[in-house]
C-alpha cells in the first residue's frame, strides 16, 4: 500500500524495523528538549503529515520498551488519525512514571500501525439477540 508523506523534520521516515513488523516508530522533531515531570503530559509533534486512503487509519500507540522500562504511554492509545487529516502528526505523551523524563529530539516516542476500518449504519431495535454472557460486564468472565 502507497501513503503520501510530508516530512518536514530532519529526521528518516517511519519505516518496518522487521518484515513481521506491524508498526513503524515516529520520531519527536522538537527544537529543544521536552521535560516530562511524573504524571504530566505533552503533544509531542513529528514533523509528519499524511495522506491516507479513506477506509483507513494511522493508530498511534505506545513503544513497549517506553512504557516498561520508563512508565512513558501514549495517553489516548491508540491514538486514531482519520483519513481526511492533514495537519501534522502530533502524539500525546504522559508520564505515569515516578521520575522526570527527558525527551530529546529524534528519540523514537511511539509507533504508528496503518489499519483498514469499516464504517457501520444503525439498525435501531427493540431487542437484541441472547447470548450465555448476556449483561455480564467488566469482570464477568472470571480473573484466571
Amino acid at each position: 500500500m502507497n501513503i503520501k508523506i510530508i516530512n518536514k523534520s530532519n529526521h528518516q521516515l517511519p519505516h518496518y524495523e522487521t518484515i513481521a513488523s506491524a508498526g513503524m516508530d515516529l520520531r519527536a522533531n522538537i527544537s529543544e528538549s521536552i521535560q516530562l515531570k511524573p504524571l504530566e503530559r505533552t503533544i509531542v509533534k513529528t514533523g509528519l503529515f499524511i495522506e491516507l486512503p479513506i477506509g483507513f487509519e494511522a493508530q498511534v500507540r505506545p513503544r513497549s520498551g517506553l512504557a516498561a522500562k520508563k512508565g512513558i504511554t501514549v495517553l489516548n492509545a491508540p491514538g486514531t488519525i482519520d483519513a481526511d487529516y492533514r495537519g501534522e502528526v502530533g502524539v500525546i505523551l504522559v508520564n505515569l512514571s515516578n521520575e522526570d523524563f527527558t525527551i530529546d529530539n529524534g528519540e523514537r516516542i511511539a509507533q504508528l500501525v496503518i489499519a483498514k476500518h469499516e464504517r457501520a449504519e444503525w439498525i435501531e431495535v427493540e431487542t437484541l439477540s441472547e447470548t450465555s454472557r448476556g449483561e455480564g460486564g467488566f469482570g464477568s468472565t472470571g480473573t484466571k
